[in-house]
């Protein structure tokens, strides 16, 4: 929406600057886009008068003149024809900035000749296009400012042009008398009266208009003109084809013009028929279909089934509401013309305008609300202009329908607004507040104005009064507490798990994904899902019908999508709900990370490798430590469908399932398209017990002074036996006293089976020993390296390796 400051000063009584205004808008809700200042431009230009004109001594176009300024008399060269003395010339001194040549003068040497500067013409200071001569001007004093002899003799030169942004629920807006209501009552002055004439009917109307019926209940409520005969229609006049011109409208005619001056000026859209060009009567009704209508913008539309339509006995006139006709249109000939105004139903006329992809200004506004009380009005204020600047005569009125009744009240609560909006605003304010914007007050009962479509209830009445009053002036204040003293936590033990959760994968190295909730069946199939109580009655789409039952199939889909972009090698993690029902509580909150690829880029030594199950596995121990687990848990093989059987494990404490670590099944990732290797863990976060001590301290750490020793065992066992079975068995020999056992070599294959045995592999561990209390003798090494012996040779049936 734009608009000048002198149209705005039409309906606003104001001497506030354009800064002021500006800024005003803005924190009314009508943000401000843009301002187009000519003055700014034209700041540094003063006024001069030529005392001398001589000829320049080695050019025959050049003169060499004396100009008297306010710094005294200057040296100017000029090529003008009109330079002459006696004249009264807009000056441009060294240092000026000319806009029209994109030019900062300096002292110039012309021909020999010193120049101090430039006489300047029309279009060297984007005034106008003329470039003929320098600018004489009739009257002004030397030293005067360029631009205040402008605001005093040729305002519309200088005349600021306002753009500023409409929201869709403020259609009242889309007029400059809406734009200077808000004005008005946030203080910036007083809006005008407007002054509806009444228009005296010298003749009988030779048209009549009806609306069908069904329109008439919705689409078209009212319909109504007045026929002016005896109509001039030429070139509209100057001041208003400026007004257009300046917000970047193309005057046309009069007749035209006028209707784009009241679209803008009222925010009533108006059309004009011409009455030679009309057989019969107008009838709005909705199209047959099918029928074609050339519109003014010289575009010819095929018109659907139900469209509503103006037509007279030849056919479609007129697309209701959103663009007229060309066969029917006013030109240079036109002497008899139907004014027309009328009230559209704002869903039909967007779902018409959107079917045919027509933009006008007529549809912008009637598809957000107009006014409807003030459609007879707004066609009588047309009707007097019509008459005033192309003469004729006025017909009675016609019309169909009647103005809808729009009214409805709400109740203004002061002391909510006031608790609301957090500023003491007093009822007197509040009230006087919605008066200024045309509200009607009876006792608490607010009656918003009929051109406020978006006032819909009492926390609308909150937004006004809290618009007018500026949030801008709003303090800011603490909150009181609930209680003295520390505060306590604000999130739960299982909300400062999932943080931990994150932040540590992601401190892995790990990038975080936030996938969608729901996947397809046949991959919630592949993990253990895809039944009815987690299907979608309403899905997104074909690929988003059920709730995963696990992280991993949007993991796995996200890196198939980053592998068909050549990127291979990946680790992302996402901490979120899986669910196994449809119903409250039936959801797992995991944390779970996924490595695809190699562990790192090819580089000279060798580092890169496959990722493999015990990358995962480090990882799941490290989140595990991070957020509060037992450090000892135990190991099984109870493994989900998709997860490699030999190549991943549980981490349990006992039935209670902790985290799942290990290679993706390879069935799982030829179904998903992932090209291996792939490894992953996912973390139960709501089954990790939480520590019994809730309270911040630590207990003290314990070091023992005392040597702690190592001893390696190696065993003979079957190729089938479990590593973990081992390490196990030898902790159980001494809880006390062993601190930990490692695996630390393997030898397996052709040649151990060799040494060993067909069947039989080799099992080295370290066992580590700290004592307490003393120092251990080699009896009591002994007598423990014997007990594990004997254990891990009874839990694995291995021997000890000669």
């Amino acid at each position: 929406m734009k608009f000048t400051l002198s149209w705005l000063k039409d309906h606003l009584e104001t001497e506030a600057t354009v800064d002021q205004i500006a800024e005003a808008l803005t924190d009314l809700g009508l943000e401000v886009e843009e301002v187009v200042d000519p003055a700014a431009k034209l700041e540094t230009f003063t006024l001069a008068k030529v005392q001398s004109a001589e000829q320049h001594p080695d050019a025959d176009r050049l003169r060499v003149c004396m100009v008297e300024t306010d710094e005294g008399v200057t040296q100017i060269v000029c090529g003008a024809p009109n330079a002459r003395a006696g004249i009264t010339v807009v000056l441009a001194k060294p240092g000026d900035y000319v806009p029209g040549i994109d030019v900062t003068l300096s002292v110039g040497n012309i021909r020999g000749v010193e120049s101090h500067g430039m006489m300047a013409s029309e279009r060297e200071l984007e005034l106008s296009d003329e470039h003929n001569g320098i600018i004489e001007l009739p009257s002004g004093e030397v030293g005067q400012k360029f631009t205040d002899w402008l605001a005093e003799n040729r305002p519309e030169a200088v005349d600021p042009v306002i753009e500023i942004a409409i929201t869709p629920n403020r259609p009242d807006a889309l007029g400059v008398r809406g734009i200077a209501r808000d004005l008005a009552a946030r203080g910036l002055g007083k809006l005008k009266p407007l002054d509806v004439p009444k228009v005296e009917a010298a003749l009988k109307a030779p048209i009549s208009v009806t609306i069908d019926p069904v329109l008439k209940e919705k689409g078209c409520p009212l319909f109504a003109g007045r026929v002016i005969r005896g109509v001039k229609n030429g070139p509209s006049p100057e001041w208003l084809q400026k007004r257009l011109k300046a917000i970047g409208l193309r005057p046309i005619s009069t007749l035209v013009d006028i209707t784009n001056y009241f679209t803008y000026d009222l925010n009533r859209p108006l059309h004009v028929f011409d009455m030679k060009k009309v057989a019969g009567n107008l009838v709005i009704k909705p199209a047959e279909g099918g029928e074609e209508f050339l519109a003014l913008d010289e575009k010819t539309y095929t018109v659907r089934a139900g469209d509503m339509v103006i037509c007279d006995d030849k056919g479609v006139e007129s697309l209701a509401g959103i663009m007229g006709g060309e066969e029917a249109g006013a030109d240079e000939d036109t002497v008899d013309v139907f004014l027309e105004s009328a009230y559209w139903d704002p869903i039909t006329i967007a779902a018409t305008g959107r079917a045919l992809k027509i933009n006008s200004d007529a549809r912008y506004r009637f598809e957000r609300g107009v006014d409807p009380a003030f459609t007879l009005p707004g066609l009588d204020l047309a009707a007097k202009m019509v008459v005033d600047l192309c003469g004729g005569e006025v017909s009675e009125l016609v019309m169909d329908g009647a103005v809808p009744d729009v009214s409805r009240a709400y109740k203004l609560d002061p002391a909510r607004v006031i608790s609301l909006v957090g500023m003491d605003i007093p009822e007197a304010t509040q009230r006087e507040t919605l008066e200024a914007l045309g509200f009607t007050l009876d006792g608490d009962m607010a009656t918003p104005p009929t051109w406020r479509p978006d006032v819909l209830g009492s926390a609308d009445l909150v937004e006004e009064v809290a618009r007018i009053a500026s949030l801008t002036k709003l303090e800011g204040k603490p909150m009181g507490r609930e209680t003295t003293g520390v505060p306590d936590a604000i999130l739960t033990p299982m909300q400062q798990r999932e943080r931990m959760a994150r932040r540590t994968t992601a401190a892995l190295g790990y990038n975080e994904c936030v996938t969608y909730s729901f996947i397809d069946e046949a991959s919630a199939k592949l993990f253990g899902g895809g039944a009815d109580a987690t299907k979608l009655e309403n899905p997104i789409s074909s690929e988003m019908t059920h709730m995963r039952p696990d992280l991993l199939p949007g993991l796995l889909q996200a890196a198939a999508r980053n592998q068909a972009r050549g990127l291979n090698d990946l680790a992302l993690f996402e901490v979120g709900p899986a669910f196994n029902g449809g119903e409250p509580g039936e959801q797992v909150l995991q944390a779970t990370g996924l490595l695809v690829g190699h562990s790192a880029p090819r580089d000279p030594f060798g580092s890169r490798r496959p990722v493999d199950l015990y990358d995962a596995k480090a990882d799941a121990e490290a989140v595990l430590a991070a957020v509060g687990a037992p450090a000892r848990a135990q190991i099984n093989r109870k493994l989900d469908a998709w997860w490699h059987p030999g190549r991943a494990g549980n981490v349990a404490l006992g039935p209670n399932l902790l985290a799942t670590f290990g290679e993706v099944h390879p069935k799982v990732l030829r179904e998903l398209g992932v090209k291996g290797p792939a490894v992953a863990f996912t973390i139960r976060l709501a089954n990790i017990p939480f520590p019994k001590k809730k309270g911040a301290t630590r207990p003290a750490l314990q070091i023992s002074d005392l040597q702690a020793v190592e001893r390696d065992f190696a065993f003979v066992v079957d190729a089938n036996v479990e590593a973990l079975t081992a390490v196990n068995a030898a902790m159980g020999a001494d809880k006390k006293l062993i601190e930990s056992v490692n695996v630390f070599d393997q030898f397996t294959g052709a040649k151990a089976e060799e040494q060993m045995g067909a069947g039989k592999k080799s099992i080295a561990l370290t066992v580590r020993m700290q004592p307490a209390d003393k120092t251990l003798t080699d009896a009591e090494i002994e007598a423990v390296s014997k007990k594990i012996v004997e254990k891990v040779s009874k839990a694995t049936g291995g021997t000890l390796r000669s």
